[in-house]
């Protein structure tokens, strides 16, 4: 199964206030145990709210807002996705995480949909074209890396 593991903001972040050296090399080292073990699949930080955008959608408007947001809470500072045999694998990875911030910090665990999720609504033409446009992510990934 893959997840979507994700570093909740909080004002620190937002204020864009970067980690120290004492927790870049703890989460590098982190991230080494989860490639070596064949779970991380990506991962990355991102920068504060106020770089961001939003795009509001109504029918066939589409609105434009300008970061910053408001609700910390409700924010990502972080993600990483990984592939795991179960949500109880990654939360053991999870309670393995240094504490990604200075104070307090949350991480959410999020499945993520696969195909089969779908049933019957995707038919057999649309899961030819997601297996397709999957392999083409894929050979992109490897041309990049």
């Amino acid at each position: 199964m893959r997840v979507m593991v994700m570093v909740k903001a909080t004002s620190q972040s937002e204020a864009g206030k970067m980690p120290g050296t004492e927790l870049l090399a703890a989460m590098g080292k982190f991230n080494e145990e989860l490639v070596k073990a064949g779970v991380m699949l990506a991962g990355e930080g991102l920068h504060p709210s106020a770089r961001g955008k939003r795009v509001r959608f109504s029918g066939s408007q589409r609105t434009v807002v300008d970061g910053p947001f408001t609700e910390t809470k409700e924010l990502v500072a972080g993600f990483w996705l990984w592939q795991v045999k179960s949500m109880e694998e990654a939360v053991e990875w999870v309670r393995r995480c240094p504490n990604p911030m200075e104070g307090d910090a949350e991480i959410e665990i999020r499945p993520l949909f696969e195909t089969a999720d779908f049933g019957d609504e995707l038919t057999p033409e649309l899961r030819a074209q997601e297996e397709r446009l999957r392999a083409e992510v894929e050979s992109l990934g490897k041309k990049q890396g």
